[in-house]
């Protein structure tokens, strides 16, 4: 069984004290961190680019997750590239403007961890032609564009297919999750395949990170 991973979301943290958050996560035993970048066209909201990639990159060597829910990715990879993103997911929903596939193929020429995601409302029939392209299927289990909402079940079922996927390949990838996470639906992710957790309110509104992070693990308040 793989190792579940967590990547605590900094869209939640509080930005006024971004080092120290950044800081206090990776000493609570956060495996990556992840980033969201939101330009207000493909989801309707805003949050930061690549100049806060960079200044998280000096603050931690933890891999830097980066989920672009933007249009023309492609034309943005190499800023995130630049920016330090270790790993760079992108959408498959046409209203993301882009060639999935050349882009996928552009994120793997620089040396970066693939990632593919799609919406909630998007069919998993839609990114089964990328999967052998891909070191990682982001599940969406919320609507992206804003935090603190509830967690849709309904999404297991193309974390189920992921995992059905990877038990018949020689090629595996990760299989993340994404939206109202806590340790009750992280349980439940688990189950049905999933090994990487993003979590941002769970985490960043908690009083204990590592109380947090290991009770998304499913180990109680043990490190």
């Amino acid at each position: 069984m793989k190792k579940i991973l967590v990547a605590p979301s900094i869209l939640a943290a509080d930005f006024a004290h971004l080092a120290d958050e950044v800081r206090k996560v990776e000493a609570a035993g956060a495996d990556w961190i992840h980033c969201d970048i939101m330009d207000g066209h493909f989801v309707d909201n805003i949050s930061f680019g690549p100049a806060i990639v960079k200044f998280v990159r000096r603050l931690t060597n933890l891999p830097l997750d980066v989920h672009l829910m933007i249009e023309h990715a492609d034309h943005y990879v190499p800023r995130f590239v630049d920016a330090g993103a270790n790993s760079i997911t992108v959408h498959v929903e046409s209203e993301s403007r882009h060639d999935v596939a050349k882009t996928l193929e552009q994120i793997r020429e620089a040396k970066c961890r693939v990632g593919l995601t799609l919406n909630p409302a998007t069919p998993f029939a839609e990114v089964e032609a990328f999967l052998q392209q891909i070191d990682l299927l982001l599940v969406m289990t919320v609507h992206p564009g804003f935090g603190g909402q509830s967690f849709r079940a309904d999404q297991m079922e193309k974390v189920t297919r992921a995992a059905e996927w990877n038990a018949t390949q020689n090629h595996r990838i990760d299989i993340e999750v994404d939206g109202g996470i806590n340790p009750e639906t992280a349980r439940v992710s688990i189950d049905h395949g999933a090994n990487v957790l993003v979590a941002g309110t769970s985490i960043f509104h908690s009083d204990d990170y590592a109380k947090a992070i290991c009770a998304l693990r499913g180990f109680g308040g043990d490190r």
